[in-house]
């Protein structure tokens, strides 16, 4: 790896300093666009979804654990899978150690799947991760909150994914979805975000934002490829 310019200490500051306005327009347009977010309108959720955890049966409302608000991640596990996709598990290594933190702001955050509850706590334990995780399989939670397809959707390319904005080469598609409470208990969405809206979620972006190459992606098959479960890397990275 080369400099792609070398300057002296005056230049660099100068430099950086222009940069930094930049970074200071982006830091309040977030925000304002983070202000927008929590005004979205909120739906009232009609269905009594019902989903398999480590517990047994629980509802929607259940897996707030006594929080008001909800955060799912819809994780890309279907039924019959050999393991979870390696870009999810990325994410999720990221909100495993968020829980205690957001616990204490009144946000419970769970993995939801379509695969049954054992699949689901196979792979859990060989991650290691705390983070609670409920199966969908056999509600219609994954297609409604559109992150489910049928195989027949997917041949013809015939859904509707990130509000019909492109498809999705799988039957199982990731996503967030934010639920709350009110103060009689009924349970509204939200919010929800899909494609590269988890990516804020993920720091080790941010890091390689930071450095020289950055993601250094541009000759992968497609953006993650490089990836691989947090087990699969070697000592010396893949």
């Amino acid at each position: 790896m080369n400099p792609t310019k070398i300057a002296s200490r005056d230049e660099w500051l100068a430099a950086r300093r222009e940069l930094l306005a930049k970074e200071k327009r982006l830091t309040h347009l977030h925000d304002e666009l983070a202000a927008e977010r929590r005004g979205l309108p909120w739906v009232r959720v009609e269905k009594d979804y019902v989903f398999d955890g480590p517990s047994g049966r629980q509802t929607l409302s259940d897996l707030f654990d006594g929080k008001s608000q909800l955060v799912v991640y819809h994780f890309m596990l279907g039924p019959g899978w050999k393991e979870g996709c390696p870009s999810c598990s990325l994410l999720a290594d990221h909100l495993d150690g968020s829980v205690a933190h957001v616990g204490a702001r009144d946000v419970t955050v769970a993995l939801i799947s379509r695969a049954p509850y054992a699949e689901i706590a196979a792979f859990r334990a060989r991650m290691g991760w705390r983070l609670h995780w409920a199966s969908s399989f056999g509600s219609d939670f994954n297609r409604d909150y559109g992150v489910s397809f049928s195989k027949d959707e997917v041949a013809k390319g015939d859904f509707d994914y990130n509000f019909g904005t492109g498809g999705f080469p799988s039957e199982e598609a990731p996503g967030i979805s934010v639920f709350a409470k009110d103060t009689t208990g009924a349970v509204f969405h939200t919010y929800s975000s899909y494609a590269r809206g988890g990516e804020p979620l993920i720091a080790a972006y941010h890091v390689l934002d930071m450095v020289p190459k950055g993601r250094d992606e541009a000759g992968l098959p497609w953006p993650m490829a490089w990836v691989r479960h947090h087990d699969r890397y070697s000592s010396a990275g893949t």
